[in-house]
Order: structure tokens, then sequence, then C-alpha cells
């Protein structure tokens, strides 16, 4: 092997067979997911818990405070096109990481002060740090292991358990922290955790070598010409027109209009769209035109491609389609599923459902901390002469969340009754994953593996089948009658197990589909699909209070139950077209 690259020399240090660098990336990730689902599964506790009482808080109703989430969680999935292009022209991978890390600890600051303008302040520096954060740790995994791909699944499984450990412990200790202590202390928790991720991170700078820098000029104009002269069609340029720029620009400016006018016309009386054209409300023609447009702009793009390239981005077009209405049930769990938790569920612990209980948590808490920390040590080893600061930093972390996690253990094991806080049900998302990811993943690779489009609509009909679950649960149940947790736990174990099915396929088959030259675009368009979903489902997710009012809690969730097995079906259905549309790959 050859020593000069960058690439062999970022293997010369290896933890679990894998170079170092990547659990660098690894607890940074964490870290990340940490303070964003720690601050997520309180934002619409927050918003809705009442005016008065020990942890006041806005008094919103579940309509306005949807509104406000499914903005944000909107534009959480649009910036990163825009921090990709920046990092992949101006300023490099690690750059934009970093820059997204301290942006984000300044909005988890902001919120920590729990005021109107700082809360908006907050969501909105979150949103902008997330835009440079978000693509460009992938990149960086990415571009670390351009030169063996064998050894790719392998690390993305490793970073993809970063992830949901960084969610596993924001939700628990920072809806502890917010239940128990006050909504700023889970809110400034998460910043916390975001700033110590960043300074570890750039402090372990040593290790990644020339990766995850910006590309010298040379470089990317070797690359442009070197497509330019392929004879391979995939590679050929496909130049954005001035009518392409037009269109791209104008779709999005509807679209963040319409983003930004749901929660200013719901909440502050403002509506961007107070007109209507042919009987037709302002914001629906709006979001028709906007979407008119951008479809005319793929089709137009797609056109220009060889026949093999074009059917295999009209698969890939499909696959998005139906990604939204995954996302819009699956979402529930940052909106509507928290509420229904605090309000529709039976929390309340006495006697040896409590010692159970108990019992459980503190498995869930201190198995994962300790092989953790153990992955923590075995870092420490082979860096601590490169990046004993990062160390160090990492150290301190852990020593924190062991230190809040044995306060909270301690404090629940000395009380005689109990109430589980609505925020830790959302944990077992992360949990499951855990568990069940490396089972699925098997089946992957058997001989029972289906299809893409099979595997696309039995993961939207397992999900719904948790929503079925509720529906059942919920159904004859009078008002103020609050149901079994049994059925909230079932729910989300299947909400999982969809999941699984369906969510790494998506971006697996966008970059085995789509050419290099128009992946960006792609992959763009992929998040876009996301963004969407995820706007509806804190939508209709804040409709909860009025559909349980006007027919029952049982239909609001019928909703998510017959939605996506329609579009599981028909995704099946549409199998024998979207295999003869890949032209063979698998």
């Amino acid at each position: 092997m050859n020593q000069n690259t960058s690439e062999d020399n970022f293997f010369n240090s290896t933890v679990l067979g894998h170079p170092s660098g990547l659990f660098v990336l690894f607890f940074t990730e964490m870290w990340e997911r940490f303070s964003f689902y720690g601050m997520r599964v309180l934002l619409i506790l927050f918003l809705t818990a009442s005016l008065t009482g020990d942890n006041a808080g806005w008094g919103w109703n579940a309509e306005n405070a949807g509104a406000l989430y499914g903005t944000y969680a909107m534009l959480l999935y649009i910036t990163p096109i825009f921090g990709g292009i920046v990092a992949d022209r101006y300023i490099g991978y690690r750059w934009a990481v970093v820059i997204g890390s301290v942006v984000m600890t300044l909005g988890h600051g902001a919120m920590f002060l729990n005021t109107p303008f700082m809360l908006y302040l907050g969501l909105g520096l979150l949103v902008i740090g997330t835009g440079f954060f978000k693509p460009n740790m992938t990149s960086i995994l990415s571009d670390m292991y351009k030169a063996f791909p064998e050894k790719k699944d392998g690390a993305y499984t490793i970073f993809y358990m970063g992830v949901n450990a960084g969610a596993f412990f924001g939700m628990m200790l920072c809806g502890y922290l917010a239940s128990n202590l006050g909504w700023h202390w889970g809110f400034g928790l998460a910043g916390i955790f975001m700033l110590l991720g960043t300074i570890q991170f750039w402090m372990a700078k040593p290790l990644f070598g020339s990766i995850g820098e910006l590309p010298t000029k040379e470089k990317r104009e070797a690359a442009e010409t070197t497509a330019r002269l392929s004879n391979n069609p995939e590679d050929k340029p496909n130049p954005y027109t001035a009518i392409d720029y037009a269109l791209i620009g104008i779709s999005t400016i509807i679209g963040l209009l319409y983003a930004f006018n749901d929660p200013l016309s719901k909440i502050g009386g403002i509506n961007l769209f107070d007109f209507s054209i042919a009987n037709v409300d302002g914001s629906i023609f709006m979001i028709l035109l906007g979407l008119a447009l951008f479809l005319y702009l793929v089709i137009s793009r797609l056109m220009r491609y060889t026949t093999v390239v074009r059917d295999r981005m009209i698969a890939v077009v499909i696959f998005a389609f139906f990604t939204i209405f995954f996302w819009m049930a699956f979402e529930q769990g940052a909106s509507s599923l928290v509420i229904y938790a605090r309000d529709n569920v039976d929390r309340s612990l006495v006697g040896t459902s409590l010692t159970i209980f108990n019992t459980v948590n503190t498995l869930l808490t201190v198995v994962p901390l300790i092989i953790i920390s153990w992955v923590l040590f075995l870092l420490a080893k082979q860096t601590w002469r490169k990046a004993l600061i990062s160390n160090v930093v990492l150290a301190i972390t852990f020593l924190g969340v062991w230190g809040i996690s044995i306060w909270m253990l301690n404090n629940e094991f000395g009380k005689e009754a109990s109430e589980i806080d609505p925020s830790w049900f959302s944990i077992l998302n992360s949990f499951f994953i855990i568990a069940f990811a490396s089972t699925v993943s098997k089946i992957w690779d058997s001989k029972f593996n289906p299809p893409a489009a099979t595997k696309y609509g039995l993961g939207l009909i397992i999900m719904a089948v948790g929503f079925g679950l509720l529906a059942y649960g919920s159904h004859g149940v009078e008002k103020g009658i609050k149901v079994s947790m049994i059925w909230l736990v079932l729910a989300y174990l299947f909400h999982t197990l969809g999941e699984l099915f369906l969510s790494p396929v998506g971006l697996s088959y966008v970059s085995k589909l789509v050419p290099a030259r128009m992946i960006a675009f792609m992959f763009g368009m992929w998040y876009l699909a996301i963004a969407i979903g995820n706007k509806l489902a804190a939508v209709l997710g804040g409709q909860i209070e009025n559909i349980t009012n006007t027919y029952s809690l049982s239909t609001f969730f019928l909703i998510f139950t017959i939605v996506p097995i329609l579009a599981g079906l028909i995704v099946i259905m549409l199998n024998p077209m979207l295999k003869k549309l890949m032209h063979g790959v698998k």
C-alpha cells in the first residue's frame, strides 16, 4: 500500500478496524444529534405547555405550534442544499462543519434565554447552522473512504450508530432536565454539548490530513476536463440554462414564502397571500404554481439526457414522491405523538411497575454509555499524542453525560410514585433502530432481499401498522380517559421497522441511479421531498386537537394508517415499471 497518500495514512491509526478519524466524526455527529433531537423533542411541548404552573410554556394550541415547527423542519432540509454548494466551491467540508457547529451553538444559546425574540432567532440560527453541518459531515466520510469503497458500508453503519446514540441521549437527558429543572435547562444542555462537540472536532485536525479540505483549483479543473472528454454519456455535462436558473429561483422564493406565511398567518395574523384567483385561495394557488414550475424544471432537464440516464432519474423522482407520504406520517413523532403522550397516555407508575420501569430505564441508559465510553477509550489510546485536547474535551463530555444520567436515575429511584415524562417515549425510535438495524441489514444481504419498490411499500405499510394500533387503542375512549402506554410503545416499534425498510434504501438508490454530474441536483430534490413531508407532518399533526374534538382521536390516527398503506400498495404495484426504468440497477 502506498503510504504517501492522505487516505492511506489515514488508516495508519485504527479503532475497531476503521480509521480513528471515523470515530471523531462519530462523536461529532453524536453531539450534533444530541443537541438537535434534545431541542426537537422539547419544542412542541414547550410551545403548547400551559401559561401557568411550575414549568410554564407559551400556551399555544397545537395548530400554531405545528405551523412554526413545520416551517423550521422544512427549512432544515432545504438549507443543506446551499450549504453543500458553498462547501464544494468555497470553504471545503471541514470548515463548513465548524461554521455550522458554531452557528448551531449560538442558536441553542439564544433558545436558553427563553424569550420570544431569542427563540425565533435561535431557530433561525439552527436552520442556517444545519445547512452547513448536515451535508458536509457525510461528504467528509465519503471523501475519507474514496480509495476504500469496500469499507464504506461498515463505516456508514458505525456513523449511523453515532446518529442514534446522540438522538437517544439528547431526547432522554434534555427532556428530563426540561421537565424537572425548567425548559431553558433542556435547551441549554443541547447547546453545551454542541459547543463541546465542535471543539473536539476542530482539535482533531491532525487526524484528517487533507481530507475534507477544499480541492485546489487545478484539481477541480482537471475533474471538469475529464468529464468533458469522457466517452461515458453519464459523465457529459448538462449545463444549467438561464431558464433553469430562473425556474430554480422563482420556485425557491415561492416555497420559502409559503414556509414563512404558514406560521405568520396563523400566529401573527400576517397573510402574505391574502388574495384569491378564480376562487382559489392565494396560498393554494402559489403552492400549485411553485410545484408546476419546479416540475417543468425537472422534466426539462431530464429530457436532455440519454434514455437510460433519463429513465433511472425518473425512478428516483417516483421514489422521492412516495418519500413524502412516509415522512408525513413518521414525523408525527415530533408533533402529535408528543402531545398524545402528554395528554392521552397513562404515564403514572407506582410499586412494582415503577421498579420495573426504573430497572429498564437504567439498563437503557447505562449499557449504551458503557459501550460508547469503551469506544472513547479505544480512540484515546490511538490518538492521544496527535489530538490530546480533542480527547480531553471528549472525556469531559462523557463525564457530563454520566453525571447527569446518574443524577436522573438516582432521582427516579428515590420516588415512591412517578410519571414518565412524555419526551421519554421519543427515545424508543433510536433504541429500536440500534436493536434491529443489524437484523434488517442481514435480510438485505440474504436471498430474501426484496426489490427496491417492495422495500419501499413494506416500509410505508409497516409504519402505518403502528398508527393503526394507536387508532385501535384510542377507539371508543371517552375524552379525559387515558390509554395504556403499551400502544405508544408498539407504535414506535412499527414506525422504526418501517423506517429501517425505507429510509436507508432511498439515499442508496439516489447514489446508484443518478450520474455524478446530476447527483447534487437530485439529492437536493430528494431533500426537498423530505422537507415537504416534514412540513405536511407538522401541519397535519397540528390538527390533532381539532380532529379529536370534531371526530375522535382514533379518526386522527386512521388518517396516518390509511394514507401510507394506500401509498405502499401503489408503489409495490409499480415494481415492474420501476424495474424497467432502473435498467439493471439493483
